[in-house]
């Protein structure tokens, strides 16, 4: 039966948008865009905006021909839950539950599922946009198709996303996902490799523990599950975080140890899995306090405030956009065994900065602001060479010069590779070197074509003005923040006044009681 809501709010609020555009526009007065909630880790800009956090329905899931029609502020957990009522899911689905739909093809959104689907706008058929002097357009791969393509990945600075229509492929209850583990990330990084050319795997990842452990997993959407094996969860307060499970789970190996470990998990679940704990940038949470231990009890006692939705929300209370290093960096496969060695040598040993997460993707077609190699050559049609992401996150150096110099060098490393940074994240790049890695011509010539003038472009939105980032924290009320624990207290303030937390919130008694006869309800 086809999902359909009513599309007359969706019109009176576009109406609003497109005044309030072509007035600025009329005025020659810049302005960004408000969505109402954010993944990224850049600093929040001042200035006007124009806020689109209304464009937040479902407004149709076709079961018979497989859309999807959304505004581009619909969270990925409530598009998941409305598909699989039909049967249906998005083939790339990004692992944090709060990413919007709008947010994976304004951003360059890439799963386990993107070695074999791509990037998370590949899997858009077309948007409807408003452009910088307010007028509607629609882009597709026939239509208006160097806007579609260039909008996808360029951060919302090419106009307004207001609808996007996406592709569905048939869902199934459960993921069986294997584990096998690695002991070098030469041996990890061949394994991911050699299994994303296995037709069988729908879904490919990994993470590396150390120099001398790793893991790497392969998931198959499957109907069924054996009669005697449980399936096991990550979504419920007393689950094992997804990171933690999975080291104890080739750690401790079953009897029969034939370097293959298998568990089916229920297809949500998976898509979700590394949401509690945010991957393990949570952890971060428990070391800054530091006489909070950090266990099965605390996590579980701590669940509300412990999601990707909450983390995100308190890195931005707390202002900390210096001292946690959260990048995503995609290589060529190749060379980023050579990133990765000097990468560690450098940094990573001095940081202790495990697990590293990788994800396989595939190549893209350029020009893009998508992470491409940049040994790619930048012409629509050319041949797509596959990417290696690397995810880097955990604490760096406090000292906001120290961590500069640290992500400076990183920047570095990364272009001697021939890779690119994923944009969500801080970019320190001087604008020449930035220009140096993407197309400006192309660019700057789509956004004269398609008036997007009075939006911030890429470079402004991207990169960290590292001036301001050293006053802040020269200044008396930044010295004072930046003080133990004076930050964390913030952070939590800032999730307690968003009421992010009561997304996931359940009575403690109920909690309790839930743990206590969790056997039976499994």
């Amino acid at each position: 039966m086809e999902y359909t809501k009513d599309f007359e709010p969706h019109q009176y609020n576009l109406k609003r948008i497109q005044a309030e555009v072509k007035d600025l526009h009329q005025r020659k007065q810049g302005f960004r865009i408000s969505h109402g909630s954010t993944n990224s880790t850049r600093p929040v800009h001042q200035g006007r905006v124009v806020d689109i956090s209304c464009l937040n329905r479902i407004l149709r899931i076709d079961p018979d021909k497989k859309t999807a029609l959304v505004e581009p502020n619909v969270p990925m957990d409530r598009l998941v839950d409305a598909t699989l009522q039909v049967g249906l899911m998005p083939p790339v689905v990004m692992e944090f539950p709060g990413i919007t739909v709008g947010g994976g093809f304004a951003g360059s959104a890439g799963e386990s599922s993107s070695f074999k689907h791509g990037f998370f706008s590949e899997t858009v058929n077309w948007v409807e946009m408003v452009l910088g002097d307010g007028k509607a357009i629609k882009a597709s791969r026939s239509e208006n198709a160097d806007l579609f393509h260039g909008a996808a990945g360029a951060a919302g600075t090419l106009g307004i996303i207001k609808l996007l229509e996406l592709r569905l492929v048939p869902a199934k209850p459960y993921v069986r996902l294997t584990y096998r583990p690695a002991s070098s990330i030469e041996e990890a990084v061949a394994s991911i490799k050699k299994e994303t050319e296995n037709p069988d795997n729908d879904y490919v990842d990994g993470i590396v523990y150390s120099r001398s452990s790793a893991v790497i997993m392969t998931g198959e959407l499957t109907d069924e599950k054996p009669v005697s094996v449980d399936v096991q969860t990550f979504s419920r307060p007393w689950d094992p975080w997804f990171y933690i499970h999975v080291h104890q789970r080739v750690q401790d190996p079953p009897e029969h140890d034939d370097r293959e470990m298998v568990d089916y998990i229920p297809i949500r679940d998976y898509l979700f899995r590394y949401d509690r704990g945010g991957f393990w940038v949570g952890r971060e949470s428990f070391r800054y306090f530091g006489f909070v231990p950090f266990n099965g009890f605390t996590r579980w006692l701590l669940e509300d405030f412990l999601h990707a939705r909450t983390l995100y929300r308190a890195l931005h209370g707390a202002k900390r956009h210096s001292g946690y290093m959260i990048q995503d960096l995609a290589l060529p496969f190749g060379s980023e065994r050579h990133f990765v060695r000097h990468f560690i040598k450098c940094t990573t040993e001095h940081l202790g900065m495990w697990p590293l997460w990788l994800c396989p993707l595939r190549g893209v077609e350029g020009p893009t602001f998508h992470p491409q190699s940049s040994l790619s050559p930048s012409f629509l049609g050319a041949r797509r060479q596959p990417l290696l992401n690397i995810g880097l996150w955990g604490r760096a150096a406090q000292d906001p010069a120290a961590f500069v110099e640290e992500s400076r060098e990183l920047e570095r490393l990364l272009h001697d590779a021939s890779g690119r940074k994923v944009l969500y994240s801080h970019t320190y790049y001087t604008e020449q070197e930035f220009w140096e890695e993407y197309d400006q011509g192309w660019y700057e010539e789509l956004r004269q074509k398609y008036r997007a003038e009075t939006l911030p472009s890429i470079y402004e939105k991207v990169h960290v003005d590292t001036s301001k980032l050293h006053a802040a924290y020269q200044s008396w009320l930044g010295w004072f923040m930046s003080m133990w624990p004076l930050a964390g207290v913030a952070g939590i303030a800032a999730v307690v006044r968003s009421g992010d937390y009561v997304h996931h919130r359940q009575p403690l008694w109920k909690r309790m009681w839930e743990m206590c006869v969790r056997d039976k309800l499994d």
